[in-house]
């Protein structure tokens, strides 16, 4: 995904929610967004009651997979604190922004000069030409919906601006392909090897026609040296996805075998194999597909360095949004 690619799919979040309003309570699926993070900013829980334009943009970059270049708060003057460390506030009204960047407002601003104290507000450009922004917030009149703002005028505190290049590529997003397209051989065994004593990575990978480090990297093992008697090892998505088939996670095996051997989304195998070490058959699926990436990067399936690239994913491959739900379920 390219930066204005991604720029766009902050803004489409966000006008995601447009419209849902405390009066009927559609604003509560924001706030339980946010309230999933681990930890919570400051300990805090959000109540429905409070105030909630920092939780609301908080809460599209937690489903936009931009949290790690954001401030995520709860608070409008915290999140300016939050931008200032990360080097990404600018202090100037008069700043002509890019989509997606945060605007915070001050409602005591005098008019005169460059507001630099206070922080009342915030919200997200959608779009700007150069003279006028229009901008989607978060409990405005209670609800989430629109503002049409000059450029430079009176009440901008700053803005935040989001580092959104580092979480892309340079070239369009498609299905990326594996760096090694040599497949972890599949010696036609249905069940993980199982290790015992005198094993070692080396070994085990022989057996399977493979390398230490590809098993190392499917299984999510971090010291290649350091394995233990009875531990698990899963020498191929095959394997596993045939596993997530018999505890009901997952249905359609055919259909995810033959994407991970295609090998055109690169992490999937790991995916598989490291989701199924950490499963529980029985467990509900996740309500949204959001939560579920959410409560697999909690388990460490997924890198934070990693969620721009599963979110491009998603866009882009059929059927991506109902596997984080099961797995993201089966983990949590």
């Amino acid at each position: 995904m390219t930066e204005p690619q991604l720029r766009q799919h902050v803004v489409d979040v966000a006008k995601g929610w447009l419209g849902c309003k405390e009066s009927n309570g559609s604003h509560r699926k924001i706030i339980d967004l946010y309230n999933t993070q681990k930890p919570l900013p400051r300990g805090y829980k959000v109540k429905y009651t409070d105030a909630w334009c920092a939780t609301y943009v908080t809460a599209v970059a937690m489903k936009a997979g931009t949290l790690s270049v954001i401030a995520p708060e709860c608070g409008c003057g915290k999140m300016i604190e939050g931008f200032r460390k990360m080097g990404c506030w600018i202090e100037n009204d008069a700043y002509v922004p890019k989509m997606a960047d945060y605007i915070i407002y001050n409602w005591n601003d005098s008019g005169v000069g460059d507001c630099t104290t206070g922080a009342s507000h915030v919200g997200i450009v959608c779009s700007c030409d150069g003279k006028t922004m229009q901008i989607i917030e978060g409990n405005m009149s209670n609800a989430v919906g629109y503002r049409t703002l000059k450029v430079n005028a009176r009440y901008i505190r700053g803005f935040g601006v989001p580092n959104y290049a580092k979480l892309c590529s340079s070239t369009p997003a498609t299905p990326a392909a594996k760096p090694d397209t040599t497949p972890v051989s599949n010696t036609g065994d249905s069940k993980p090897y199982v290790v015992v004593a005198g094993d070692t990575l080396g070994k085990i990978a022989a057996k399977y026609k493979t390398t230490a480090s590809k098993l190392a990297e499917l299984n999510g093992i971090a010291n290649m040296n350091l394995i233990r008697v009875g531990q698990k090892i899963y020498p191929n998505s095959t394997v596993a996805i045939n596993a997530l088939t018999a505890m009901k996670i997952i249905n359609s095996p055919d259909y995810w075998i033959t994407l991970c051997n295609s090998g055109k989304v690169a992490k999937l195998d790991a995916l598989f194999v490291q989701a199924t070490l950490k499963s529980t058959a029985g467990k509900p699926r996740a309500s949204t597909a959001d939560l579920g990436m959410q409560y697999l990067r909690d388990a460490g399936i997924i890198k934070p360095a990693d969620v721009a690239y599963w979110t491009g994913i998603r866009a882009n491959v059929q059927n991506m949004d109902s596997l984080m739900m099961a797995l993201g379920g089966a983990v949590h």
